[in-house]
C-alpha cells in the first residue's frame, strides 16, 4: 500500500480487467519460482517502525504533515492517521554488529525527529496504542491527507456496506461504532523483514506463524483503548475489527477476513499469493501497462504490480512479499504482529528474538510445524494477545505451558543458536536476548508496565483519564533514555 493510488471510483470493467491481470501476474510468478534466480545469497533484514505524535497534554497531535515538512527526511513518511509517522530503516545484514548498528541508527533518527517535532509542539512516542485516544480522535477528518488512504477507506466501507463495529472483551469491555477505517490508525506496529530464498520461504513463514503467539505475549504493549483496559495487545483485536470488510452475515458464512492469521501450513510462497487471488476480491483494481509475460520472455524482471498491490490489501500477520531491488527480484517474510515500543532497544531485542528463533527452527530435523496443528498456533496467538506474559500456550511435548517458562527454558537458547548461525556478535546477542529474559523473569513488558502504573495512580486517587495522561508522559521519556521497559520503575 506504499504506492500512490489516485482513482476515486471503479467500474465493473475495471474489476474484470484487474482480475484477469492479477491472474496473469500469478501465472508469471509461478514460472519465476520455477526458473528465475532470486536474490538470496546473503539474506538481508529490514525494519519499519510506526510512531505516534502527542501534544504537551499527552493527547494525539494531528501534525504529521507539519512535522514531516520540517524534518525533510525521506526515510520518514505519513501513516493512516495525522498523529502517525513511519520510519523505513535501510536494510542490512545482522551478522557481526548489524543489530547494534540498527539500534544506533534508529535511535539517532527518532531522537532527531523528536527534536524537530518539538517545533510543532509535539513529541514522538513508540507505543502500540496511544492510551489517551478517544473516539473523536479516530474520525475520517483526522486521516492523513493522502489520496490512497481515503480511497482505501471508501473501498473498505463500500465493501462492508455498513459502519465498522468494535466489540472487544478483555479486563473491561469496549463497544463502539465508526463510519470509517480511522480506527486502524490507533494500531502502531514494528515490522521485521527477512529475505529468504524461494525454496526456504515456506519453512520461514511456517516458523513465523508458529512463534507469533509467543512473540506477542513477550512484546505486548497495547493494553488501553478509549480509556478501557482490554487485552495485553489490544492492537490485534482492534486491527482485525477496524478493517473488516464483512458484515455479520458474511462472517456467519465463514468468509475469510482480510486481517488474517491464515488457515494452514504452506509448502511454497505460491500458496499464499494463490490464496490471496482466490479468496479475496480486489479493493483497489488499478491496472498497470506492464505485460508481465512479455517482460519475462524478454529476459526482464516483471514488476507484477497488480499482484503486489492486491497482496498489500490483505493483512496477514506474516505477509509474503515479492519485491525488486537493484534490478533483482527477492522474497521476504514481513513479520507484522508486534506493536511499536516501548524503546528502541526493546524493539531490537524483539527483532533478535524473532530472527534468531526463526533461523534455528528452520534448521531443525523435525520442524516445529509438523508437531503442532495450525489451529493451535492460531489459538496461541489470540490467547497471547489477550493475556500477554500471563498467557499459557500449547507447545509440542510440553502441552499447556506459561509463556515465561517456555521462553526461558526452550526458546531463548534456540534464538541464541539461530543468531550464531547469522554470525551475530556474541556480546550483542547476549545483551539483546537478555532483554527478553528480563521481561520473562520480572513479568514486565510494555503492557504490564502501563497497567501497573495506571493502577497505582488510580489507587492514589487519580481518575482513569488522569492516570493514563500521567502514565503516558512518563512513558514518553523512554525514547531518549532507551533502557529496557522491564527495568523501568513502577
Amino acid at each position: 500500500m506504499g504506492q500512490d493510488v489516485t482513482r476515486g471510483a471503479f467500474s465493473r470493467e475495471d474489476r474484470a480487467r484487474y482480475r484477469r491481470k492479477v491472474r496473469r501476474c500469478l501465472d508469471v510468478f509461478a514460472l519465476m519460482l520455477n526458473d528465475f534466480r532470486f536474490d538470496s545469497d546473503r539474506p538481508m533484514t529490514g525494519l519499519e517502525i510506526e510512531v505516534n505524535l502527542i501534544d504537551p497534554a499527552a493527547q494525539p497531535a494531528m501534525r504529521n504533515a507539519e512535522v514531516l515538512a520540517d524534518l525533510a527526511d525521506p526515510s520518514f513518511q505519513t501513516e493512516l492517521g495525522q498523529f502517525n509517522l513511519e520510519i523505513n530503516v535501510a536494510p542490512r545484514l545482522i551478522e557481526g554488529d548489524g543489530l547494534e548498528v540498527y539500534e544506533r541508527e534508529v535511535l539517532a533518527s527518532l531522537v532527531h525527529a523528536d527534536e524537530r517535532a518539538h517545533k510543532s509542539d509535539a513529541r514522538l512516542v513508540l507505543i502500540g496504542i496511544l492510551p489517551t485516544l478517544r473516539p473523536e480522535h479516530l474520525v475520517l477528518a483526522n486521516m492523513s491527507d493522502d489520496p490512497r488512504y481515503r480511497l482505501l477507506n471508501d473501498q473498505i466501507i463500500n465493501a462492508r456496506g455498513e459502519d465498522m463495529a468494535l466489540d472487544i472483551r478483555g479486563h473491561e469491555r469496549l463497544e463502539a461504532q465508526s463510519d470509517s477505517i480511522a480506527g486502524e490508525s490507533a494500531c502502531t506496529s514494528v515490522q521485521f523483514h527477512l529475505q529468504v530464498a524461494p525454496e526456504a520461504f515456506a519453512q520461514h513463514w511456517n516458523a513465523s506463524q508458529a512463534i507469533a503467539g509467543v512473540q506477542v505475549a513477550v512484546g505486548a504493549n497495547s493494553p488501553f483503548l478509549f480509556g478501557k483496559r482490554l487485552w495485553a495487545e489490544t492492537r490485534i483485536a482492534l486491527f482485525e475489527q477496524a478493517t473488516d470488510t464483512r458484515p455479520e452475515e458474511l462472517k456467519a458464512q465463514g468468509v475469510r477476513p482480510r486481517v488474517w492469521f491464515g488457515e494452514r501450513w504452506i509448502t511454497s510462497i505460491f500458496d499464499l499469493f494463490e490464496e490471496n487471488v482466490r479468496y479475496f476480491p480486489p479493493l483497489l483494481p488499478i491496472t498497470e501497462d506492464e505485460d508481465p509475460v512479455a517482460v519475462l520472455e524478454a529476459g526482464g524482471v516483471p514488476r507484477l504490480g497488480e499482484l503486489r498491490l492486491h497482496n498489500g490489501t490483505i493483512y496477514r500477520w506474516n505477509r509474503p512479499v515479492y519485491d525488486i531491488m537493484n534490478g533483482r527480484p527477492h522474497l521476504r517474510v514481513e513479520n507484522r504482529c508486534l506493536p511499536a515500543g516501548p524503546t528502541v532497544v526493546d524493539q531490537l531485542a524483539n527483532a533478535a528474538f524473532y530472527f534468531g528463533l526463526v533461523r534455528e527452527l528452520c534448521e531443525q530435523d523435525r520442524p516445529l510445524w509438523t508437531q503442532m496443528s495450525f489451529s493451535a498456533a492460531e489459538e496461541n496467538f489470540h490467547t497471547a494477545a489477550r493475556e500477554g506474559l500471563d498467557a499459557q500456550v500449547w507447545w509440542p511435548d510440553l502441552g499447556e505451558v506459561p509463556v515465561p517458562d517456555l521462553v526461558l527454558g526452550e526458546l531463548l537458547p534456540m534464538a541464541a543458536a539461530g543468531l550464531d548461525r547469522f554470525g551475530v556478535d556474541g556480546a550483542i546477542r547476549d545483551r539483546l536476548l537478555g532483554v527478553i529474559e528480563g521481561r520473562c523473569r520480572t513479568g514486565l513488558n510494555g503492557a504490564a508496565w502501563q497497567t501497573r502504573v495506571v493502577q497505582d495512580l488510580e489507587d492514589r486517587g487519580h481518575s482513569r483519564p488522569e492516570a493514563l495522561q500521567l502514565m503516558l508522559r512518563r512513558y514518553a521519556e523512554g525514547l531518549h533514555e532507551n533502557v529496557p521497559v522491564h527495568t523501568w520503575p513502577v
